[in-house]
């Protein structure tokens, strides 16, 4: 049972949605291409680019209700509209969480979703398992026109899989392989764990980083980060061969509640001016 045999995935048809005015703060539903229904938010641009979207994908145990979360949307609204939503199997949304597998299509459907409502540019920022979501993502879409990124930031994000070299970590697969941690997950975090283990096991962000480029990435990660050790973002920039733009921040923990709002501030400007870099 190897990584390799995962192949890019289909996107979502999102065919019979509506655009409707991009000033509307809205509360709806979105559908995965498996069937998933997510709880979702839109934050119209308060005072940036009215023609870009981030699409931000939380960490596990997260939602889109939690304060961090919005607090992070509210700092990134400021430069362009933001597109929040629970990842499957957390919060109000359908499904069981597989912990950064089949998420990958939870992006995919918030991604088409935007562009259907008329964004012409959508980005993404993934925290913690939402980052190791937003590489794989950037990896797996990058020839699906609808469903594709134009640039990725993940923050906190380990580089492979099955990491249980600190004391957080081994709780987190406590709470994921064991019965008794699935149920702390679920009536404790509000978070519904699938039982089965990967089969396949999904490509490592470290193994997806290499199919990235072209699309910008960012990788952000704090030298007090209790889950994953610095030796965790420098293999995903090993990875990028050059094309990936690495800030080791100073002081900061692990993911959406650790990131202050300056910091927001930079990945947001970067999200938005972040390029393509082309072949001579």
């Amino acid at each position: 049972m190897t990584s390799g045999t995962e192949g890019p995935f289909h996107s979502v048809d999102v065919s019979s949605l509506t655009r409707g005015p991009l000033d509307e703060t809205l509360r709806m539903f979105l559908r995965t291409s498996d069937g998933v229904r997510l709880e979702a938010r839109y934050e119209p641009c308060a005072a940036g680019r009215a023609d870009t979207a981030v699409v931000l994908a939380h960490g596990f145990t997260g939602s889109v209700d939690r304060p961090a979360v919005r607090r992070a949307a509210r700092a990134l609204s400021r430069r362009a509209a933001v597109v929040t939503f629970s990842f499957r199997g957390h919060g109000g949304s359908g499904g069981r969480s597989t912990v950064g597998d089949r998420e990958v299509l939870d992006v995919a459907a918030a991604v088409e979703w935007a562009r259907a409502r008329g964004h012409a540019r959508v980005v993404t920022v993934g925290f913690s398992m939402g980052g190791s979501v937003v590489l794989r993502h950037a990896a797996l879409y990058a020839a699906h026109a609808g469903a594709r990124t134009d640039a990725v930031a993940s923050v906190s994000a380990p580089a492979r899989w099955y990491y249980r070299g600190t004391a957080p970590m081994r709780r987190v697969h406590w709470l994921i392989t064991r019965p008794s941690g699935r149920l702390v997950g679920r009536y404790g975090f509000g978070t519904r764990i699938h039982d089965r283990d990967w089969d396949p096991v999904p490509l490592s962000p470290a193994e997806a980083v290499p199919l990235i480029a072209p699309t910008p990435l960012l990788v952000v990660h704090g030298d007090r980060d209790p889950y994953f050790p610095l030796d965790h973002p420098r293999m995903l920039a090993d990875a990028a061969g050059g094309a990936a733009e690495l800030w080791l921040e100073p002081g900061m923990g692990h993911a959406e509640n650790a990131v202050g709002d300056a910091l927001l501030s930079r990945i947001g400007d970067w999200l938005l001016d972040a390029w393509p870099i082309m072949e001579a």
